[in-house]
């Protein structure tokens, strides 16, 4: 509830007075010992309170007379002391602790209500004549309220065990992640013969056979071979995905019916499952806005709590019947025993817990609680054009040249150039230099302008490449060019001008197709309300194009520089607008971190990933359908707990302070509050894993 409280080994939260928890998930499956420790005591504390509430209520009220009153008393001291100082012991430390720290919390409220019942019952047990006849009733011996102590101590205990069986359940989804790395590989020899090797021996660039329905054992490209593999783990969807050579793939995802050699990228805490696992772990521990309001309601509700039990007290001794004294103390606890706030405590964290949880089996991870509360009330989606609404794998479709220079020179020069850039389209230069001369020569000199091109030194020439704000900013005349670069663009491709030794000499066409599941993911996304902006740095014709394919785009904006795009979100902010971004590229992160949401495409760059607070694992854009569906059932969720907590609270302390008692004649015993304030909690908790289930 409180990630801002870090201690380096197991304890208390002072703030909460909850056990704290583990800053990362193991693998280890042994249960949480504060769960065992708690459950211990529940079976006691319950084996007690059988006989306990036997002796002191049910007898009575079936006119049966197993004792004399004053060894009923002693009785039933026996029974409940061990239930309040051993199995309730840690909830008076607790209480304790909050009034000595300053930070009243639940235990507060259940050490007052206990402790004045447990002590009160004491005194008037080793000292009857204390209180009179007037106030103890027609008995020669003073009323005692030990099982008012122990039982509630009991459903404190339940309230508590059933809520870290919850927490639990939710720590079974991240440890299922973290099992879908195998702990062996297949390491391939330089003879080319197999080894079983642990995984922990495996290191970067060593070459590891994957054979068929195997687990990969880590990131890695693949080298050799050809295979159908299941990335639903990372994706959250179903289809599986057909790898090649120089193909991606994620340590945990399943291979198919085929046999792989991938090279090993990264292992350890830098594959994408270890960064997944400690993502959500990050957005578990976050806190959401919307709880700033349970905060503030914390803040001053406990004292007040407290004062109404005081008032409770007063006005019960001074006007209720006989035995005034006993009607007072019981009516005084149950209002400090129901007012606990755990279920008020619980409404925000236990649903980002399990809605942050629920997002990672469905491919979409979230960084913060904050990102997903923004993103819940984002009006405007911006949205990069390559790689977010393409595929991001163009491939060159054609060459042109001017002054008589050869095409395959030409396309060898570039391809020297782009070997450093990061940007979509030089993967397709660099692979069509690679089919077409087997080699790439080295260049110096590397030069980058974001949102304008590359440039650098090879083979004795310098060389630019980049659109025609690149050319026009090096002085470079475009006219020789300018007609083939629009055919080109009219048909939807994308135009890289290259120029040698300051002249422009031909340009490089590629296409970059639409992702296939662009159209009906911008429409379900439109039919949200969502108005969508395309911001690219290809120039207009190109844009357009793609817009005009993807439909439901209301805003184009082309010829970009990253600053730009930054800039336009800006602009759309303060003109009122919630705004999210998703990109994938290193220009798109200035925009990512100014937008109020950065949705980062899990197939691009760490760069971007880092800016954003939410990220697409499986670069499929109905992953932002999952998002934002996401994102609505969380916050509802929180909404509901929120609501159900202060309605529960602001109904169950008049009750239980007696006022429907001179129309009703009802009481609310120290028994039914604590059974009512567990039942709060597990409501929350149970409203909370529903989530779980939630269709994205």
């Amino acid at each position: 509830m409180h990630p801002g409280i870090k201690r380096d080994t197991p304890g208390i939260c002072p703030i909460c007075g909850m056990a704290l928890e583990h800053a990362e998930a193991g693998l280890d499956d042994a249960p949480n010992p504060e769960l065992v420790k708690l459950t211990r005591r529940l079976w006691v504390a319950g084996t007690l309170s059988v006989p306990l509430v036997t002796i002191a209520m049910i007898t009575p009220m079936l006119g049966w007379r197993i004792a004399d009153p004053t060894v009923s008393s002693w009785l039933q001291a026996a029974l409940a002391t061990p239930i309040v100082v051993w199995a309730g012991g840690p909830f008076l430390v607790r209480g304790w602790i909050s009034v000595r720290t300053g930070h009243l919390n639940m235990f507060t409220l259940i050490t007052l209500g206990v402790g004045a019942a447990f002590l009160f019952s004491v005194v008037a047990l080793l000292a009857p004549s204390l209180f009179g006849t007037g106030m103890a009733g027609d008995h020669a011996a003073a009323p005692v309220y030990f099982e008012a102590a122990g039982v509630v101590i009991t459903l404190v205990l339940v309230g508590q065990v059933l809520e870290l069986r919850a927490q639990a359940a939710t720590g079974q989804a991240i440890r299922a992640l973290l099992k879908l790395a195998p702990k062996t590989a297949h390491k391939v020899g330089a003879d080319g013969t197999d080894a079983e090797v642990a995984l922990r021996d495996v290191r970067v660039g060593d070459r590891l056979r994957v054979r068929p329905g195997e687990a990969m054992p880590v990131d890695g490209v693949v080298r050799d071979g050809r295979s159908y593999v299941d990335e639903a783990m990372v994706t959250g969807e179903p289809e599986a995905i057909l790898k090649t050579a120089d193909a991606a793939v994620v340590g945990g995802t399943i291979n198919g019916s085929g046999s792989l050699v991938v090279e090993a990228r990264a292992i350890g805490a830098e594959a994408l499952l270890a960064r997944i696992v400690a993502m959500v772990g990050q957005a578990q521990r976050s806190r959401a806005p919307i709880q700033a309001v349970a905060d503030r309601v914390s803040a001053w509700f406990v004292p007040l709590v407290v004062g109404t039990a005081v008032i409770t007290f007063v006005v019960w001794l001074a006007v209720a019947p006989q035995p005034r004294l006993g009607h007072a103390l019981l009516n005084a606890i149950a209002v400090l025993v129901i007012a606990c706030p755990c279920a008020l405590g619980l409404a925000t964290p236990m649903a980002i817990m399990v809605g942050t949880g629920r997002g990672a089996r469905a491919g979409v991870l979230i960084k913060n609680a904050e990102a997903l509360q923004a993103f819940e009330s984002v009006d405007t989606l911006v949205i990069d054009k390559t790689g977010t609404l393409t595929e991001g794998k163009p491939a060159l479709v054609g060459t042109e040249t001017v002054g008589g220079y050869d095409a395959e020179a030409l396309l060898l020069l570039a391809a020297s150039i782009e070997v450093q850039s990061e940007h979509p389209l030089a993967s397709a230069i660099i692979a069509a230099a690679k089919r077409l001369h087997g080699f790439i020569p080295p260049v110096t000199d590397f030069a980058s302008t974001p949102g304008q091109g590359v440039s650098g030194r090879t083979q004795a020439h310098q060389v630019s490449l980049g659109n025609a704000a690149q050319m026009q900013r090096l002085g470079i005349d475009l006219s020789p060019l300018a007609a083939a670069a629009a055919v080109h663009r009219a048909m939807g491709e994308g135009v890289v001008l290259v120029a040698v030794d300051g002249v422009l000499c031909g340009l490089l066409a590629v296409a970059d197709p639409v992702r296939t599941s662009a159209k009906s993911a911008i429409r379900a996304l439109h039919a949200t309300g969502l108005r969508i902006v395309m911001l690219t740095g290809d120039d207009r014709t190109t844009a357009d194009m793609v817009a005009k394919a993807v439909g439901h785009i209301e805003d184009v904006r082309a010829d970009l520089l990253p600053a730009d795009k930054a800039r336009i979100i800006a602009e759309l902010k303060s003109a009122g607008a919630k705004v999210a971004m998703a990109g994938d590229g290193v220009n798109d992160a200035p925009a990512l971190a100014m937008a109020d949401v950065g949705l980062a495409m899990g197939t691009g760059t760490d760069v971007a990933i880092e800016s954003a607070g939410i990220t697409l694992t499986g670069g499929d854009l109905f992953a932002i359908v999952r998002a934002r569906r996401l994102a609505h059932a969380t916050m509802r969720n929180i909404r509901q707990n929120l609501v159900f907590s202060f309605l529960f609270n602001g109904l169950g302390v008049p009750i239980a302070a007696g006022v429907l008692y001179p129309v009703t004649g009802l009481l609310l015993s120290p028994m039914l509050a604590g059974a009512a304030m567990a039942a709060s909690s597990l409501t929350v908790v149970l409203n909370a894993l529903r989530l779980q289930t939630v269709r994205l």
